[in-house]
This record gives structure tokens, C-alpha cells and sequence, in this order.
């Protein structure tokens, strides 16, 4: 597809958020299998059904586009968790694993945050006020998302210094 309006660069991003919000949703039972703290566990479970929520989002924005949401694969999104995979297979102790695992979490938030941000402002320029709605609940989820993370890493963080 030749991007040559905004609209189509606009289709292009939600598809490259819906392939990031399914490769998340894969990633996510790992990631808590992995956890040992269970306020960790329990954050990551509550974000896989969020992350439902934001990809049955995304199908309802494409659909009233009469446009399919496959096709695109998110490479950014394909990098930041293998990030996290390849720091699950190097077996740190528990607490620095948990520790990791939430910036890496927190990497993908942000990077989520960027995308749901220009797309909702795009959404606005577009006079899609309605997905600029929807867009912006899900940029508000990741937001308090992240906040959450950040505060499980104010206790979990001390935790893996203590750990040495």
C-alpha cells in the first residue's frame, strides 16, 4: 500500500498496534510464569485481559474502516519482547528477574503509549472523533498501566539490591 495520505498512514498504525497488542497477549503467560513475586503475577494477568480489551478495540476502529487487520507485523514491538524472553532464559535470581521484567514491561508500555498517542491525534486530524475516544481509553489504560509497574518496581527493585 503507497502511503500518500494520512489516512492510510493512519490504517497502517492501528494494524501495527493490533500485530504489537497480539504478540503482547502471547508474550504475557510467560512473562507471568516467569514472575515470582505474585503482585507481579497478579499485574501481568489483569494486563492480558486489558490487552484483550485494546485488540477487540483496534477490530472494531478497522472494521468501521472496512479493513482488515492482518498484513502488518510489528517489528518494534517483535524486539522489545524478545528483549524480555532472552532475559527469562539467562535464569537470574528471582527478585532481579522480577526486576527486569517490569522494565521490560515498562518498555513496552511506553512504546504502546507512543503509538495510541499518534493515532489518537491522528484520529482528531481525520475527524474520527470516535476513534479518537476509543484510542484515547487505551491510551489512558497503558498509562496506568505503566504507573502500576512502576510502583510494584519502587518495592521489587529494592528487593533485587537486597538480593546481593
Amino acid at each position: 500500500m503507497e502511503m500518500d495520505t494520512l489516512e492510510k498512514l493512519y490504517v497502517d498504525e492501528l494494524k501495527d498496534l493490533w500485530s504489537a497488542e497480539k504478540q503482547i497477549l502471547k508474550a504475557l503467560p510467560k512473562m507471568t510464569k516467569a514472575a515470582s513475586a505474585r503482585s507481579l503475577k497478579q499485574g501481568f494477568r489483569a494486563h492480558e485481559r486489558q490487552t484483550r480489551e485494546h485488540v477487540r478495540r483496534l477490530e472494531r476502529i478497522l472494521k468501521s474502516l472496512d479493513v482488515s487487520p492482518r498484513g502488518k507485523k510489528c517489528v518494534g514491538m517483535e524486539g522489545l519482547l524478545k528483549e524480555g524472553s532472552e532475559l527469562i532464559k539467562e535464569r537470574p535470581e528471582a527478585d532481579v528477574l522480577d526486576a527486569g521484567l517490569i522494565a521490560a514491561a515498562q518498555h513496552v508500555e511506553h512504546y504502546e503509549m507512543a503509538g495510541y498517542g499518534t493515532v489518537r491525534t491522528w484520529a482528531k486530524v481525520l475527524g474520527r472523533g470516535d476513534h479518537a475516544r476509543i484510542l484515547q481509553e487505551t491510551l489512558n489504560e497503558e498509562g496506568d498501566t505503566d504507573k502500576a509497574l512502576t510502583k510494584l518496581a519502587e518495592t521489587i527493585n529494592v528487593e533485587a539490591e537486597n538480593a546481593d
